[in-house]
C-alpha cells in the first residue's frame, strides 16, 4: 500500500512538473512573439510613408529658378495621340483636341513662355505646304516643340527637314515612315539640341503592330534672357 501510494505520489508530481514545464515554455514564447511584433508594429508607425513628389508638369525633378520645365510624349501607334507640357500647363493633348496624325507642333516664346501657336500637320496623305508656311516665318527666341504621331516623315520634304535641322535637330533628316520623334529646339540656338529622341519603324523591334514604342522626354530650359 505505502510503495502504491508512493508511487502515485511521484507519478503526481512528474505530471504537475511536465505541465509546469511546457505551459511555461509555451506562453513565454507567446509573450516573446507578441512583444516582437508589437515592436515592429510600432516602428511602422513611427516611420512616415515615403510619397513620390512630383513637380511641374508632372516631372521627378525640380526645375532651377530662371527655366521653364516640360514633357513631351510621342503618340503610341495610330491610337493614342501625344501630348506636349510647358510650365506646368498641358498646350497639346488630346483632351484638348489639338493634336493630329503627322507632326504636333507647338511654338513658345523662350523669354517670357507665352504659347505663341500650336497645329498638328497630316504628313502621310497631307501637303507640306502648311507644314512650311508654319515653320518658315518662326523668329529667333522661339521655341519650337515637335511630337510625332502615326507617321511624321512621309511627306517631309527636304526645305522642312533642313528648317527643323537649323532649329538644332539632329535627326530631322533621318525620320521616316512611322518612325517616333520627339524634338525641343528653338530658331537661333546655333546648336545642336539636347533634347531629342527618335527611334525607327523597324518591324523586328517595334513594340507596336507596325509602330515603335513611345517615347517621352522631361527637362529644364533656360529662359532666354532679354
Amino acid at each position: 500500500m505505502r510503495c502504491s501510494a508512493f508511487i502515485r505520489i511521484v507519478v503526481v508530481l512528474l505530471t504537475l512538473l511536465t505541465t509546469w514545464y511546457f505551459a511555461e515554455k509555451f506562453y513565454s514564447n507567446k509573450v516573446d512573439m507578441k512583444s516582437l511584433r508589437s515592436m515592429f508594429d510600432n516602428k511602422a508607425e513611427e516611420a512616415p510613408r515615403k510619397k513620390k513628389v512630383k513637380f511641374s508638369c508632372g516631372n521627378e525633378k525640380p526645375c532651377p529658378d530662371g527655366y521653364f520645365a516640360f514633357q513631351i510624349i510621342s503618340g503610341a501607334a495610330n491610337v493614342v495621340g501625344p501630348s506636349i507640357c510647358f510650365d506646368n500647363t498641358i498646350i497639346m493633348s488630346s483632351v484638348k483636341n489639338n493634336i493630329g496624325r503627322g507632326l504636333n507642333i507647338a511654338l513658345i516664346n523662350a523669354s517670357t513662355g507665352a504659347l505663341i501657336k500650336t497645329n498638328a500637320f497630316d504628313m502621310y496623305s497631307g501637303d507640306v505646304k502648311p507644314l512650311l508656311e508654319f515653320i518658315k516665318p518662326v523668329k529667333d527666341g522661339t521655341l519650337v516643340f515637335v511630337a510625332s504621331y502615326d507617321d511624321p516623315g512621309t511627306k517631309l520634304n527636304d526645305e522642312a527637314r533642313s528648317i527643323f535641322t537649323d532649329f538644332g535637330s539632329s535627326y530631322a533628316k533621318k525620320v521616316r515612315f512611322r518612325d517616333g520623334w520627339i524634338f525641343v529646339g528653338g530658331k537661333g540656338i546655333n546648336a545642336k539640341s539636347p533634347f531629342e529622341q527618335h527611334i525607327k519603324n523597324n518591324k523586328e523591334t517595334n513594340k507596336y503592330d507596325g509602330w515603335p514604342e513611345v517615347l517621352e522626354m522631361e527637362g529644364c530650359i533656360p529662359k532666354k534672357s532679354n
